[in-house]
C-alpha cells in the first residue's frame, strides 16, 4: 500500500469519527462500541502499543483494547513517521490472519483515525517484556506488576507454549516471525503465553516443497521502531543476509536466557552499531563459558547452548524443542491438559479432575486463578462433569481472599447453586458451607445460598437431607434470624415429624436442639417445645432426642425453661415419656436426672415467689389489730397437710420442741412477736383495784311511794324462815348472773331462789385462778342493784348488809359467765364443795338473810325469754307449795351443809 492511499483512507476515516469520545485517544470509531479502562501494559516495537482493560458495550464481555498514539512519533519527519506506522499496521493485520491457540486472538480489526490506530483482542494481563521488568509507555503501573516473579512452572510453559506457536509458524504457515522478543510476546489474563507482533515477519518465497525466506537489509539509516530488536536478532541476520526457521530459534535461546536473567540480554547491541558489534558476538557464541549459562537450569543448559550456536544447522527446530524433557513436569503436563480440555470425552476428563486435587497444591496461587480456575468453571455448563470440577474449584477457592473469591469465584458457583441432579452436587457443596459462608456476603447468602439449602432439606434424598441437617448448625449463627425461623426450621420439623426413615427424624431433633442457641427463650418455648408434643413415634432414638432438646433448653444459660412451662408442659410430656417400654436404664435414668432438675427449679423458683408475696402480705397487714386473728377462729397461715390432718400428741422434750421452733415461718415469727408485745404491753398495766360498791348509798331526801311489791316479798321471806332456816352463805352462792337480770324477770316466779342449788359456791378451786385483767370489766351490777334497792325501799344499811359479801368487781364478773353458762347449758351440775368447817360465817350471813328484804324474790310472773326461751332454773312456778318446796330445798340439803362449811380464806380467796 502506497504513502497516498495511507492519507487517502485517513481522509474518508475522519468524516465519519466521533469527536471527544475519549480524552486520550479522541476520534477513533473503535470507541463506539467499547469502553475503556485502565492501562495494563505495553508491547510491539519499542512498546509504542498501550493496551487498556476494556469492555464491549454490547454484551458486557471483557476484551484488550490497543491503541498507538500517533503523537509519539513527532519527534521523526513525516517519512519515518510514515514507515513507522506502517509496520505497526502490518503486523496488526497479519495477526489477524492467523488463528491459532498460541497465538494472539484479536476480537476486533484495526481501526485507523487522525490520531491513532486501534484494535482490540482478548484480554490481556501484560507483555513479557513488562514482566521481565520494563514498564515503558505505561502512564500508572498496575498494582499486579509491580512484584510480579515468574515461577518455575509458568516460564516451562510458556516456553513450550512459544515452541508450539513458532512450530506452528514454520510447518504450518510457512512463516518467520523474525522479531520474537518480549515485547512481541503477550500473556493473556489466563496465563497463557502467545505470539504477537508480527511487524517483521518473513513469508515463505518458495514453493511448499522448498521453502525460502528472504530478508531485506539492515539499513541503519531506518528510524529504530521500524527496525526489529537487535539484541534478539540472529547473527545470519547480519553477516549473511539470510534467515530460515532456524533463526527464531535462536531468537528462542535468547528468550530463555533474558528470563532467567530478569529481561538481560547475552550481548547488548544497538541498531546503530549492528555490524560492529555482531561479529564479535559470533566469536563468544562459539566459546561459551559455563558461568555465562550457570541461572539456566542444568537440565536445559545443553539444549541453551544449542539454540545459540551461530550454525543454524545445529539449532533443534520448534517441534523439537517442544518435547523436550525439560518440559516434562507436572505442572506443565496439567496446564497442556487444560488447554485441550473441550477436545476430550467425558471419561477422560472426570479422570483427569479426579487427580487434580494431588497436582493443585503444587502449583502457585497466580498460576491456579489465572490459568487453572477458567479452565474449571468453563466445565460448569457440563452438568455431567460438575460433581468432578466442583471439589477442585472450592479446593482453589480456600486459599483465596475474600476479595478474590467474591470477584473470581462466587459469580461462577451462581448456576452450580441451581444444579439438583446430580445429587453429588448438593453434597459437595453442603459439605463446603462453612467455606461458602465465610467468603460470602449476607446478601449473597439469603439470595443464593439459602435457597440451595431449603432445595436440599427437600431433596428426595435421604443422604443429602441428613448431611444437610449434619452441617446446618455449624453455620446457623451466619444466616439471619428471620430466614432461619420462616425457611429453614419449618423444613426441618417437618422432617422430624413426617420423615419416612427413622434415623432421619431423629437427625432432624438434633439438629433442632443445636440450633436453640440461635433463637430468643420465648420463641423456644412457644413454637420449639409445643411441636416436641406432636411426635407421636416412641423409638428410644427418638425420645431420646426429645430429652435431649428439653435439657438443652433448661441448661442453656440463654434459654432456660419458666417453671410454669416446666410445670404445665415439661413433666406432663417428659413423665409418661420416662416410663415407656422401649428405653432401657440408662436411658431411663437420663429422664429421670431431667425430670428431678425440673422439679427442683420449679421447687426453688416457686418457693422464692411465695416468700416473696408472704412478705409483701406481712407487710401490707402490719398496720391491722393483732387481735383480729384471735377472734376469728381460723389461722390465716398456710399449714401444711401433715399439720391440718394429724392428732394431738403429747408434749415432746424440750430439745424437739426447741428444733421444731426453729423452722417457724416468717409469718409465724412475726405473729408470735406480737403476742410478746401485746402480753408485757398489759403486765406494764399492773393489777386493776376493785370497785369499793360497799359505801354508804346517798339516802333519798324525798319520800317514796310505799312499793307493794317489796312488802310482799319481805312477806314470803319472812314465811321462809319460819318454816326452815337457811344460812346466808346458801344465798351468797347464787350466781351474780342473778342481780344482772330484769328486775320483772327475776320476779315472774313465785318459788323462792332458795330452793335452787348453789352451783357457784361449789366450783372447783381452779376456778380462782382466773387472770386478773378480768377485774377491769364494768360492774354493771352495782347500778342495777341500786335501782332495785331503791325501787323496793330498801334501807342502805339493809343494801350495805346485802351486798358486803360482794369484795370486788371481779367477783361479779365471774359469777356472771358462770351463771351464763349453766342457763345456757339448760342443766345444772353439782360441783364439789368446800369443806373447811367454818360455820360461823355462814351462820352470821343467814341470820343476815332472815333479817333483810331480798330484793331478788319477784312472786309476780314474767317471762324469762334471756335463757334461750327456757324458764329460771332458779325461778319456781308460783304453783308450788311449800310442801314440795321443802321436799326440793331438802334434797339439797347436804350440798347446802357442804357448802356452809365453807372457811372464811376460802371465801375470801373466791371472791378475791
Amino acid at each position: 500500500m502506497d504513502v497516498s492511499g495511507v492519507f487517502t483512507k485517513l481522509r474518508n476515516t475522519l468524516s465519519s469519527t466521533v469527536n471527544e469520545i475519549s480524552a486520550v485517544l479522541p476520534g477513533n470509531p473503535l470507541l463506539r462500541e467499547y469502553d475503556a479502562g485502565d492501562q495494563v501494559g505495553s508491547a510491539g516495537p519499542r512498546y509504542l502499543w498501550k493496551i487498556y482493560q476494556a469492555t464491549k458495550k454490547s454484551t458486557k464481555a471483557d476484551v484488550a483494547l490497543w491503541i498507538f498514539e500517533k503523537k509519539q512519533l513527532d519527534q521523526f519527519n513525516r517519512t519515518d513517521r510514515e514507515m513507522i506506522v506502517e509496520v505497526l499496521r502490518k503486523g496488526c493485520v497479519q495477526m489477524t490472519k492467523l488463528r491459532h491457540p498460541r497465538v494472539l486472538i484479536v476480537e476486533h480489526l484495526l481501526e485507523e483515525s487522525r490520531e491513532s490506530l486501534a484494535f482490540c483482542t482478548e484480554p490481556v494481563f501484560a507483555s513479557l517484556g513488562n514482566v521481565l521488568g520494563r514498564k515503558n509507555n505505561i502512564d500508572k503501573i498496575p498494582k499486579e506488576l509491580q512484584p510480579h516473579e515468574l515461577h518455575e512452572v509458568e516460564i516451562k510453559y510458556g516456553l513450550m507454549q512459544i515452541a508450539e506457536a513458532l512450530a506452528f509458524l514454520h510447518s504450518s504457515v510457512r512463516m518467520v516471525h523474525g522479531n520474537l522478543c518480549p515485547e512481541s510476546i503477550i500473556i493473556n489474563k489466563m496465563g497463557a503465553w502467545k505470539i504477537a507482533g508480527f511487524d517483521f515477519c518473513i513469508p515463505n518465497s518458495g514453493t511448499v516443497s522448498e521453502t525460502k525466506f528472504v530478508s531485506s537489509d539492515w539499513d541503519t539509516s531506518i528510524p529504530s521502531p521500524a527496525l526489529p530488536n537487535p539484541n534478539y536478532l540472529a547473527p545470519e541476520y547480519i553477516l549473511s543476509k539470510s534467515c530460515s526457521p532456524a533463526s527464531d530459534l535462536f531468537s528462542l535461546g535468547i528468550l530463555l536466557y533474558s528470563i532467567y536473567y530478569k529481561g538481560k540480554t547475552l550481548f547488548e547491541c544497538g541498531t546503530q552499531d549492528v555490524y560492529r558489534v555482531m561479529p564479535k558476538s559470533v566469536d563468544q557464541l562459539e566459546n561459551l563459558s559455563p558461568h555465562q549459562l550457570e541461572k539456566i537450569p542444568q537440565e536445559v543448559r545443553e539444549h541453551e547452548k544449542m539454540l545459540l550456536n551461530p550454525s543454524p544447522n545445529v539449532r533443534p527446530d520448534a517441534e523439537q524443542m517442544s518435547k523436550l524433557p525439560f518440559f516434562e513436569h507436572v505442572g506443565v503436563k496439567t496446564l497442556q491438559y487444560l488447554d485441550t480440555l473441550l477436545q476430550q470425552e467425558n471419561l477422560q476428563k472426570s479422570q483427569f479432575f479426579k487427580g487434580l486435587p494431588k497436582v493443585l497444591p503444587q502449583l502457585p496461587r497466580r498460576v491456579l486463578m489465572q490459568r487453572v480456575l477458567p479452565c474449571l468453571t468453563t466445565e460448569f455448563t457440563n452438568h455431567d462433569m460438575v460433581p468432578f470440577v466442583l471439589p477442585n474449584v472450592l479446593l482453589i477457592a480456600e486459599d483465596t481472599s475474600k476479595e478474590e473469591f467474591l470477584k473470581e469465584i462466587f459469580p461462577k458457583l451462581i448456576p452450580v447453586f441451581k444444579i439438583q441432579r446430580p445429587i453429588q452436587v448438593l453434597l459437595i457443596l453442603l459439605k463446603k458451607m462453612d467455606l461458602l459462608l465465610s467468603k460470602s456476603t449476607p446478601s449473597l447468602v439469603n439470595v443464593h445460598i439459602l435457597p440451595m439449602l431449603c432445595a436440599s432439606l427437600e431433596a428426595p434424598s435421604v443422604q443429602i437431607q441428613e448431611l444437610c441437617l449434619t452441617i446446618i448448625p455449624s453455620f446457623a449463627e451466619q444466616i439471619e434470624l428471620p430466614a432461619m425461623k420462616n425457611s429453614i426450621l419449618p423444613k426441618i420439623k417437618k422432617i422430624a415429624h413426617e420423615g419416612s426413615v427413622t434415623a432421619i427424624r431423629i437427625k432432624a431433633l438434633v439438629c433442632l436442639g443445636k440450633l436453640l442457641p440461635v433463637f430468643d427463650k420465648w420463641y423456644v418455648q412457644d413454637e420449639i417445645l409445643p411441636f416436641l408434643q406432636k411426635i407421636s413415634s416412641r423409638e428410644p432414638g427418638i425420645l431420646m432426642a426429645i430429652l435431649g432438646i428439653y435439657k438443652t433448653a433448661l441448661t442453656s444459660d440463654k434459654l432456660g425453661i419458666s417453671k410454669d412451662i416446666m410445670a404445665l408442659k415439661g413433666l406432663p410430656h417428659l413423665i409418661p415419656l420416662s416410663v415407656d417400654n422401649n428405653l432401657n436404664l440408662q436411658q431411663y435414668l437420663a429422664f429421670m436426672s431431667v425430670i428431678k432438675d425440673m422439679l427442683q427449679r420449679i421447687e426453688k423458683e416457686h418457693k422464692t415467689k411465695l416468700e416473696q408475696l408472704s412478705r409483701m402480705r406481712l407487710e401490707q397487714d402490719a398496720a391491722l389489730d393483732f387481735t383480729r386473728d384471735q377472734t376469728n377462729g381460723v389461722s390465716t397461715t398456710e399449714d401444711s397437710v401433715d399439720d391440718m390432718f394429724k392428732s394431738e400428741a403429747p408434749p415432746k422434750n424440750p430439745e424437739s420442741s426447741s428444733t421444731s421452733r426453729q423452722h417457724l415461718t416468717l409469718e409465724e415469727k412475726q405473729r408470735l412477736a406480737r403476742m410478746k408485745e401485746q402480753e408485757n404491753r398489759m403486765k406494764k398495766t399492773g393489777d386493776i383495784k376493785p370497785v369499793n360498791v360497799g359505801k354508804p348509798m346517798i339516802n333519798h331526801t324525798h319520800a317514796k311511794p310505799k312499793d307493794l311489791t317489796s312488802s310482799l316479798m319481805q312477806s314470803n321471806v319472812q314465811a321462809m324462815g319460819a318454816s326452815r332456816s337457811k344460812p346466808m352463805s346458801s344465798m351468797m352462792s347464787q350466781p351474780m348472773s342473778m342481780m344482772s337480770q330484769p328486775v320483772s324477770s327475776m320476779m315472774s316466779q313465785p318459788t323462792p331462789m332458795m330452793s335452787q342449788p348453789m352451783p357457784m359456791m361449789s366450783q372447783p378451786k381452779p376456778m380462782m385462778s382466773q387472770p386478773k385483767p378480768m377485774m377491769s370489766q364494768p360492774t354493771p351490777m352495782m347500778s342495777q342493784q341500786k335501782s332495785q334497792s331503791s325501787n323496793f325501799g330498801m334501807s342502805s344499811a339493809s343494801q350495805s348488809s346485802m351486798l358486803s359479801p360482794a369484795p370486788s368487781t371481779a367477783w361479779q364478773s365471774k359469777t356472771n359467765s358462770l351463771s351464763n353458762n349453766s342457763f345456757g347449758m339448760q342443766k345444772s351440775t353439782t360441783y364439789p364443795s368446800y369443806n373447811n368447817g367454818h360455820n360461823s360465817i355462814n351462820q352470821n350471813m343467814g341470820a343476815m338473810n332472815m333479817n333483810t328484804p331480798n330484793p331478788f324474790l319477784n312472786p309476780t310472773p314474767s317471762s324469762n325469754s334471756g335463757f334461750n326461751g327456757m324458764g329460771n332454773p332458779y325461778m319456781q312456778s308460783s304453783n308450788s307449795n311449800p310442801s314440795s318446796m321443802q321436799n326440793q330445798y331438802g334434797m339439797k340439803q347436804s350440798n347446802s351443809n357442804t357448802t356452809a362449811n365453807l372457811s372464811k380464806q376460802d371465801l375470801l380467796d373466791f371472791l378475791g
